[in-house]
Parts: C-alpha cells; structure tokens; sequence
C-alpha cells in the first residue's frame, strides 16, 4: 500500500469507519482493528455497541463467506485473531459494564484426540458472534468435561474429534451426562470432519456441526428455543 493510500480511520464517519473495519477484519488486519475499536471508544460509543456493529457484524460477513466457500480455514482464522485484538481491548470494559452475552460455552476436544484447528475455529467464531467461550483443550475426559460444567455453568457444551476412534467417546460424555441427571441443564453440540447428522443423532447429542460457521448459526437457534421453552414454562 503506499502512502497516499493509507486510510486515516479517525478521519472517517462511523458508517465509513464501521464498514472499514468490516473490511478490515474480513481481510485479517489485527492493529487496524485495533486502532478502529479505540478510535469509536474515543469518540463515546459504548463497549458493547463496538462489539456487535463492528466485530460481531464483520465476522457475520466472513462466517457467511466460509460456509458458502468463498473464505478457507487460514483466512478466518486471521480474521479471527485480528478480532480478537479487538476482544482484548473491549473485554474489561464489557465486563465492567456487565455486557449482555449471547450466551456460554464450554469447548473441547474428547479423550484421545489431540486435533484442535476446527475447536480454536469454532471458538473464535462463537466469541466473534458474542459468547462466551471457556475452551477446555484436547484430549478431554469425561471428568474434566463435568468439573468445566459444574464450575462455568454455560448454555452449550460443544465437543470435537477428528478420528474416527475417538468420536464414540462423545456418547460416553452424554451417557455420564444422562446417568448423572444433568443432560437437560445443557444444549450439547458436536463437530468435527468424521462426523455426520446421523451420528449426532444416534449419540443423543442436539446438534451436528459441520463446521464453525453453521455452529454460530445453530447455536444462536438452539439458545433463542431454550429461552423461548423456559418463558412459555
């Protein structure tokens, strides 16, 4: 880029300024996003006003673009980790001003896999579209999938294997979720290349994904419903 082309964003109107940084973060510029979230809370917008028509609007444009086939897993994550830069910033200020959130999440990958690019993909995505995600890790046993549950208490647990050994154990969290009477507290989603609707299905969980863009969407469906059941009860 030379020179004359570098854009001043304070110079610019919130509309241009918010469709720059819907660019900017489709095109994965980390400090760009960073200078735009601080230059609309210079000029008095509340944090979670930055986060959903800045961030959450701009990964809604790439999570559209990766699931039509337009964007490809390297892509999104850099316009994953350029929003995070802009998460750091917001993120004490959201909680500060106790932010409404979608919704939480607690994510990992099961016992005996080590595979997490589609998980931290997943994660992005779900804190781009305004979760909360507590991510586990790999490798996950049931027991350590049940302390994340008791102590963060969230709406979703989401779960990821990339073998095909490893995604029975997904119906073994579900089945100690089952025996344990806790089944219904959680919306369980699951994902992860080997997997289909069919076994999603079979195992008893409530959603497949197939991949980070469809589990926002689901997910946001699946929370809209949980609520609308608990108000109508």
């Amino acid at each position: 880029m030379s020179d004359e082309e570098i854009i001043d964003l304070a110079e610019l109107d919130d509309e241009e300024l918010l469709a720059q940084m819907h660019d900017d973060l489709y095109d994965g510029l980390a400090e760009e996003i960073e200078e735009g979230v601080n230059v609309l809370l210079g000029r008095g917008w509340e944090a979670y006003r930055v986060l959903t028509d800045a961030l959450v609007e701009g990964m809604r444009i790439v999570g559209v673009d990766f699931r039509d086939g337009i964007l490809f897993v390297p892509e999104v994550l850099m316009s994953a980790n350029a929003m995070k830069s802009g998460m750091a910033i917001l993120r004490p200020l959201l909680a500060e001003a106790g932010a409404p959130r979608m919704g939480k999440m607690v994510i990992g990958t099961v016992k005996g896999d080590i595979h997490d690019i589609g998980k931290n993909l997943v994660s992005m995505m779900m804190e781009g579209a305004g979760f909360e995600v507590i991510d586990i890790g790999i490798n996950i046993p049931v027991e350590t999938y049940l302390e994340a549950l008791e102590e963060h208490q969230p709406d979703i647990l989401g779960m990821s294997a990339l073998l095909t050994t490893t995604m029975p154990y997904m119906k073994v969290v579900i089945d100690t979720l089952e025996e344990k009477g806790l089944r219904d507290k959680y919306i369980v989603m699951v994902g992860g290349a080997p997997l289909n609707e069919e076994f999603g299905e079979a195992i008893g969980a409530d959603a497949y994904c197939r991949d980070a863009a469809v589990a926002v969407e689901m997910a946001k469906d699946l929370i809209a419903r949980k609520h609308n059941q608990l108000a109508a009860g």
